[in-house]
């Protein structure tokens, strides 16, 4: 029987070897494709998901905005509005939301009258999800309070003012926030028809609380 018999390596063949060992490595390409993979994956995902649930939200708030002006115009059309009327302008509002559930649009319609002397807005009425009480200060832009040559505002101004805000929940809670976003707007106008918007009555003149 003939036994071969392992030489030991010299110190310098063994670091030889080594530096061929390593060379080969650095040349060996095998599996940085599923490394690559593995890094760039999550960050594409989390585009992906971003940008879907961005152009939800830029969707819904377009929606919002033509929902709160369609409020708005529907009250300044008329010369008395009821509770009926109200809860009407309401499922007209939440169809427009379609496809997006309507569940989480809060609207609220409010007629402001224009104080001639001290050129405040006050709520005459207010109704929906946040309304505000008869005689409550009300925020009016300044270029919307109309004043004759003399700079004093002109008397018997209302306007029609509608808020709405809506809770955008993404699907995807850590793209954009896991309580979601909260969309609004708010717009004001003259009424079409009359001074002013009367509330559940056909008589008497419009109220300057």
């Amino acid at each position: 029987m003939t036994m071969k018999i392992m030489k030991a390596l010299t110190p310098s063949a063994f670091i030889l070897r080594a530096q061929r060992s390593v060379m080969g490595l650095s040349r060996d390409h095998r599996g940085s494709a599923a490394v690559e993979f593995a890094v760039i994956v999550p960050l594409m995902l989390v585009m992906f998901f971003g940008m879907v649930e961005f152009s939800s939200a830029v969707a819904v708030n377009r929606k919002i905005s033509l929902v709160t002006q369609q409020l708005a115009d529907l009250a300044s059309r008329y010369s008395t509005v009821n509770d009926t009327d109200l809860a009407n302008f309401g499922v007209i509002g939440d169809a427009m939301l379609t496809p997006y559930p309507s569940a989480p649009l809060m609207a609220t319609i409010t007629e402001i009258y224009i104080d001639p002397a001290t050129g405040v807005g006050r709520a005459q009425w207010s109704k929906g999800d946040a309304p505000v009480a008869p005689g409550t200060p009300v925020a009016v832009p300044a270029n919307l309070v109309a004043k004759d040559a003399s700079n004093k505002v002109i008397a018997n101004q209302y306007l029609i003012f509608a808020e709405t805000s809506y809770l955008y929940r993404p699907a995807v809670g850590y793209v954009m926030g896991v309580a979601g976003v909260t969309l609004s707007d708010k717009i004001y106008m003259r009424p079409r028809l009359t001074t002013c918007v009367l509330y559940n009555t056909t008589s008497g003149g419009c109220p300057t609380q």
